[in-house]
C-alpha cells in the first residue's frame, strides 16, 4: 500500500475541483457557489507513524466531505477550508498542533484526529479553549468527559459490554459454536479496553480464556506471540489489533503451518488484511459497509463513487467504503449540520444544538444526550467474504450470511 507524503508541516485542503466527477454529482445543484472568507476547520491526522495507513482512509474521506460540500453551497454560503496537520501517530505532537490551529492558525473549529491517545490529547486543548470538539474513533466513551465533545461513531457509551456480548451472540450462532476463546490485544488503551471486556464476557457466556496476553502497541514481530497462539488452540481467536498487526500476526501463524478456525480483529487497516489469503472469513466491528441498507443513507450516494476513486488513485488496496472512512466523513457532516441549522460558528451553540437534536446520517439517526454525549450503539460484524467485506450480524440488516472456517 502506498499513500502520499505529506506536506511539509501543514497542509490546506481546499474544496474545488475534483474534476468531472464532483460537477457531475452536482450538476443538478442551482445554488450559487460559496463565496466569501473561508471557513476554516483545523485537525490533525496521523499521516506518518504507526497509524499512517488507517488514516488515509480518514484523509481521503475528510477531502471528500471539503469538496462536496464547496461544490454546493459551502457552508453558510462560504466555501470551507481544511487546515490538516500531521501528529505523526503521538500524542504529545497532536498537542502542540492542536494548540497552534487555536491560537497561532486561529481556525474557526476544530474536529478530532484519529486514536483514541490522540484525540483525548486533543479534546484536552480544545476543552482549554472552549471549542466544540467531534471525533470518530474515541472507543473508550467513559474518557470523553468533556461536555462538549460528541462522537460521530455511535460506539454507545457501554462498548467494553455490549460489543463483546454481540461478537459472541454472532459465532455462537453457528451450528457448531466455539467453546474456547483466545484474546491477545495490543495495549493501545481502546484495544486493552475492549479486551477486557471480551475476557469478561466470554466468562459469562462460559467459554474458556486459555489465553489472554497483551502486546506493546507498534509490536511488529509476532513470532513469539504466535507460538503461543497456537499452543493455546482455540476454537476463536479474538484479537486487539489495529492497522497491519492482524496481518503480521497471520503471517506469523502461516510459518508455525497454524490457522485459526474462527478470528476477529478490532480495529483492521480493511485493504491489507482482506487482501491476505491467510484473512478468509475473517472478523472484525463495523459501522458501515457499502451495500444495502447502508449505502441508501443521507450523503452515501455522493461520496461513495468520489471516495473510490480517490482511494483507488492513492493506491489503497481496499477501495470500498468503510466504517473508517465514513467516520470522518461523519465527523464533518454532524459539524455540517449544527452549523447550517443554527447560521453559526459559535462552539456553544453548536453544542447546544446537537445536544438537543437528532441528526440523520451516514450511521443513520444519531443522538447525543446520553452518558458521555452518547446515543445508542450500533456495533455491526462485518466478515472477509468472497474479497469483500460484508455485514453478517446482526442478521436483519446482514449482506451474507456468516461462514464458518
Amino acid at each position: 500500500m502506498t499513500h502520499p507524503a505529506p506536506d511539509t508541516q501543514r497542509r490546506k485542503v481546499l474544496g474545488g475541483i475534483a474534476g468531472g466527477l464532483v460537477l457531475g454529482l452536482h450538476a443538478a445543484n442551482t445554488r450559487a457557489a460559496p463565496a466569501g472568507k473561508p471557513i476554516r476547520i483545523g485537525s490533525t491526522l496521523s499521516l506518518t507513524g504507526p497509524l499512517a495507513q488507517t488514516a488515509l482512509l480518514h484523509r481521503i474521506a475528510g477531502e471528500s466531505y471539503i469538496d462536496i460540500a464547496n461544490a454546493g453551497n459551502g457552508l453558510l454560503g462560504r466555501p470551507v477550508e481544511w487546515v490538516l496537520l500531521d501528529d505523526q501517530s503521538k500524542p504529545e505532537v497532536t498537542r502542540s498542533l492542536y494548540e497552534k490551529l487555536i491560537t497561532s492558525d486561529k481556525v474557526d473549529l476544530v474536529v478530532g484526529p484519529y486514536g483514541t491517545n490522540s484525540i483525548l490529547a486533543a479534546m484536552g486543548v480544545a476543552q482549554r479553549h472552549g471549542k466544540i470538539f467531534i471525533q470518530g474513533s474515541l472507543g473508550i466513551p467513559k474518557l470523553g468527559t468533556y461536555d462538549m465533545q460528541f462522537p460521530a461513531a455511535p460506539f454507545g457509551p457501554n462498548p467494553e459490554k455490549d460489543y463483546p456480548l454481540a461478537i459472541l451472540d454472532c459465532v455462537q450462532s453457528l451450528p457448531s459454536p466455539p467453546k474456547s476463546v483466545t484474546v491477545i490485544t495490543s495495549k493501545f488503551p481502546s484495544a486493552q479496553f475492549m479486551a477486557e471486556g471480551m475476557r469478561e464476557a466470554a466468562r459469562q457466556r462460559k467459554l474458556q480464556v486459555p489465553l489472554y496476553l497483551e502486546y506493546e502497541f507498534g509490536t511488529r514481530d509476532f513470532a513469539s506471540i504466535a507460538a503461543r497462539v497456537k499452543d493455546a488452540n482455540a476454537d476463536f481467536l479474538w484479537v486487539g489489533a489495529l492497522g497491519v498487526e492482524g496481518n503480521q500476526l497471520l503471517e506469523a501463524l502461516k510459518k508455525l503451518d497454524y490457522a485459526p478456525k474462527l478470528h476477529y480483529y478490532l480495529y483492521p487497516s480493511p485493504g491489507p488484511l482482506l487482501a491476505l489469503p491467510e484473512a478468509k472469513n475473517a472478523l472484525a466491528h463495523t459501522f458501515f459497509e457499502d451495500h444495502p441498507p447502508f449505502s441508501n443513507r443521507d450523503g452515501v450516494p455522493k461520496l461513495s463513487p468520489m471516495y473510490r476513486a480517490r482511494a483507488s488513485k492513492a493506491g489503497v488496496q481496499y477501495t470500498q467504503l468503510d466504517a473508517q472512512a465514513t467516520g470522518t466523513y461523519n465527523v464533518f457532516s454532524l459539524l455540517g449540520h449544527a452549523v447550517e441549522a443554527t447560521k453559526s460558528l459559535d462552539d456553544k451553540t453548536l453544542a447546544q444544538w446537537l445536544k438537543k437534536n437528532t441528526v440523520d446520517g451516514v450511521f443513520g439517526p444519531q443522538s447525543f444526550d446520553g452518558p458521555f454525549n452518547h446515543g445508542p450503539g450500533r456495533m455491526l460484524t462485518k466478515q472477509v467474504q468472497n474479497g469483500k467485506w460484508v455485514v453478517v450480524w446482526p442478521r436483519e440488516v446482514a449482506g451474507a450470511p456468516l461462514v464458518a472456517s
